[in-house]
């Protein structure tokens, strides 16, 4: 609130004096936008509301999430990279938008490292292969067997072509030697509907989404897909415990704001979101939901998305794996 303080006097004192008001009039004065590429009810969606009521307080404005739902997040990016770079909206990235659609999307309408400021790195988290009570195989041994013993038949769902639970079906393909029957939807949230209805047989769902039904019991957890286990599923073996070496399939988000915003809006909403992420309430909702290692400068974020861009490439060629188009 000091730092706010400051902030304002200094744009007083500029206005007082004919000096040019930079800050004054980058600072958005209405309400801010959190655009998010899925539907409610899903991990990304959970977060950004997370986010956006903590930063509401803190700005003392009204910050909003929005809905844009579709190919796996990159509609929500298309139209975020086309917005003024005012400060007036943000994106929650993710995994899908940021770091798997450069390979699957040959007519995408943006770069994700050109067309978008990084902000800040909400969390990483590993997926999770779940199902509900009344499958018969619940162990990634059994699932592999079943799969083998009727090739194409079951069925995984996932948020999408071309989502991070797609591309964790498929470096599970890949690495079991199985044929899976993939069924994509539009978000997490109807993938757990029908899973947990039966329509479906397993997915690899986000931490984030899945945690709410596993932990009450309509959702079983059977494997994780990061190297190491989760703070919240410490009895949850991971897929490299399993037999399945350098399994890493993890689902991640973050905040960007349109390409050339102001340093000076960049630098506050970071600093602001890194206070928001070291709130207890909101330490504990994140390890809740398995979101580790988040928070830092833009930079590192702006890293951490290059190294993502080049490691999923290889299991794209590799799986001929093919987004919406």
């Amino acid at each position: 609130m000091k730092r706010r303080t400051l902030l304002q006097a200094a744009a007083g004192a500029a206005t007082s004096l004919g000096l040019p008001r930079v800050f004054a009039q980058a600072w958005p004065t209405g309400p801010i936008r959190i655009v998010v590429g899925f539907p409610p009810g899903g991990g990304t969606d959970a977060l950004a509301r997370l986010l956006a009521a903590k930063l509401t307080t803190m700005w003392n404005q009204q910050v909003i999430v929005e809905t844009k739902a579709g190919v796996a997040g990159v509609l929500a990016a298309e139209y975020v990279a086309t917005q003024p770079a005012d400060g007036t909206t943000m994106l929650m990235a993710h995994i899908n938008s940021h770091a798997l659609a450069p390979s699957l999307q040959p007519k995408m309408k943006y770069d994700p490292e050109k067309d978008f400021t990084p902000i800040m790195l909400v969390g990483v988290t590993p997926n999770l292969l779940v199902c509900n009570a009344q499958q018969p195989a619940k162990t990634v041994p059994d699932i592999v067997t079943l799969c083998k013993g009727k090739p194409g038949q079951i069925a995984f769902g996932s948020a999408g072509n071309g989502s991070a639970q797609h591309l964790a079906l498929e470096l599970f393909k890949l690495r079991a030697q199985v044929n899976a029957l993939h069924v994509p939807y539009k978000g997490s949230a109807p993938v757990i509907t029908d899973l947990i209805g039966g329509q479906i047989n397993y997915a690899f769902e986000t931490m984030t989404a899945a945690t709410p039904h596993v932990k009450g019991g309509r959702l079983m957890a059977i494997a994780q897909t990061r190297a190491k286990r989760a703070k919240s599923y410490p009895d949850v073996p991971t897929m490299v415990e399993l037999g399945y070496p350098g399994f890493e399939a993890t689902t991640w988000y973050g905040l960007t704001a349109p390409g050339k915003l102001p340093a000076a809006i960049a630098k506050k909403m970071n600093e602001d979101a890194n206070k928001v992420m070291a709130m207890p309430d909101v330490q504990e909702k994140l390890e809740q939901y398995g979101a580790e290692d988040g928070g830092g400068s833009p930079e590192r974020f702006a890293q951490f998305v290059n190294s993502e861009i080049a490691q999923w490439r290889k299991v794209v060629k590799d799986g001929n794996v093919k987004g919406d188009s």
